[in-house]
Order: structure tokens, then sequence, then C-alpha cells
């Protein structure tokens, strides 16, 4: 199946990234969510990143026109119905999913890929809310999706063969380095990367280092691109808090249980990069 349109609901930090990914390679993106504003924020996100491009040398200015003009940006979702992929990046709320993958169901062609952008949920719950769970899969991009290189697919109980094949042929397409998981909490990544950041959140809640040194440690001693707190205010609080929650009503393991002081702080509306304040402060009109 060749992908001529691909259809991105969400126009957050996320969903923006996935569109402009998307469109980079000369797809043809609809990008819709609730508001027009929420749009308006989504399209200002995509143009100052095509603006770092530019201001980099890594784009020219028609390059950067080009990719604007292969988005659109709509409050209908009723205009997926050309849609070949369509690629959900909304709250991670099951219910809220289950929701929109029963209308994607009724406007996508029955060709179309049902994809989700969840780091926690289970593929199959969403996919029972479609008539066609063999076409519903997870594609988990990594933030920022145009900067990050991995694509995590995930495959549930019921997606075929054909849809996992495709879905790879996608991602191979938008630039990604494609790793496959079996639908289970946490999938590969998280699985793994949930424990070292509660770890860290511990041991600085705990007085036992600064968040300095905790940071500057992991990012000079193990060659990290960043520390584990910088790593959680740029996942957000919340999401970090909810994907521990997943994984500990999963495995029943302590040690993906969130950390006391990330629910606090979250409580608090300190969310990380996205509100502006988190473990570090950050200046929300460039974040």
């Amino acid at each position: 199946m060749e992908i001529t349109t691909v259809g991105v609901v969400g126009a957050g930090l996320m969903g923006s990234g996935i569109a402009e990914v998307c469109a980079r390679e000369g797809i043809r993106t609809l990008v819709t969510d609730a508001t027009p504003d929420a749009l308006a924020a989504g399209r200002h996100r995509v143009e100052a990143s095509l603006e770092r491009g530019r201001k980099g040398g890594k784009l020219s200015a028609e390059d950067a026109t080009r990719i604007l003009g292969q988005l659109t940006f709509t409050t209908d979702l009723d205009e997926f119905a050309p849609c070949d992929i369509c690629v959900e990046a909304i709250v991670e709320h099951l219910p809220e999913k289950k929701e929109l993958f029963a209308r994607l169901d009724r406007v996508a062609p029955d060709h179309a890929i049902l994809a989700t952008n969840t780091s926690a949920l289970p593929i199959i719950e969403i996919a029972r809310a479609t008539s066609r769970p063999e076409r519903v899969i997870g594609t988990h991009f990594f933030n920022p999706p145009p900067v990050m290189k991995l694509l995590e697919v995930v495959r549930s109980i019921a997606t075929s063969e054909e849809t996992l094949a495709q879905t790879r042929a996608f991602g191979e397409r938008l630039g990604k380095r494609i790793i496959v998981a079996q639908d289970r909490g946490g999938f590969i990544v998280n699985l793994l990367l949930i424990p070292y950041l509660n770890h860290a959140a511990r041991l600085y809640e705990s007085g036992f280092a600064t968040r300095e040194d905790i940071d500057e440690g992991m990012r000079l001693g193990c060659g990290h691109p960043m520390g584990p707190l910088q790593l959680l205010d740029y996942i957000g609080l919340d999401t970090a808090v909810f994907v521990c929650e997943s994984l500990y009503e999963e495995y029943a393991n302590a040690d993906y249980a969130p950390p006391p002081l990330l629910r606090r702080m979250v409580a608090a509306g300190y969310l990380g990069r996205k509100s502006g304040r988190g473990f570090y402060e950050y200046d929300t009109t460039t974040a």
C-alpha cells in the first residue's frame, strides 16, 4: 500500500512534531485538534522548528515553504476520509482514545491503518473500539519527533502481518529506525527507562545529590544527551506519573511506582518544560 495522505490527531508537542516529520518527506498531512487555538499553536511549533532549521543551514527558505505547503490544519475529523494512515497523539486517557478510534473507524477508508502514539496503554484495548483491530497498531514516536530517530512499533495480538509490514515501511520512509515490541505495558523503551528516571527522582528527593550533579553525572559519566531530571521535564511530569502508574498496575513492581515527589510536583502544576517549571525553570515563549 502506498501512503499518500496521513492524518494526525492532536496538534500538541508530539502531534505537531509527527506532522512535521511526515510533511518533510513530501507526504500530504492533515492535522486536527479540538479548537482553532490548538491548531494555531501546533502550526506555530512547526514554523518555529523549520525556522531553526533554516537558521542552522539545514533547510532553505524554499524547503520550509514546501514543507508547510504539505500541511492542512482542520478541526473537522471528517476531512480524514482520504487518509491511508491516521496517527493519534492525544492525551493518555483510554476512554478518550477509544472514543476517537471509534470515530476514525467510521471516517477513514477500509484500507487505512489506525495508529496510536501511546507510550503505555494496551493497543488491543484501543483496537477493540474499532471494526478493524487487525489494522490497529502502536507507533510510539519519541520527543522531539523531527530529531529522534527511533520509532517503536507495537503490535497487538490482533495486528496483522500486513499492517506490521506496512507500518514498518512507513516508518522507514520517515527516516526512522524501527524496533518492534509486543503489546505489554511500557513496550521496550519505557520498561527500561522508567526505573532509571524514578531512581533519579528519589535520589534528588532524599537530598543525596543536587539536580545539577545528578544530571551532569549521567551526561558526562554515561554519555547521555541529557540527565534524568532534565529528561523528566522534557517528557512532562504528568505523563511520567501516568506511565509509572500504568506499569505499576501491570507489573506490581516497586521500581515502577511513581515517586511521591513527582506526584506533588504534578499537583502543584509543575509539569516540566511545557508548563515552564519542573525540576528546572523554562521560558514558555520559546519552549
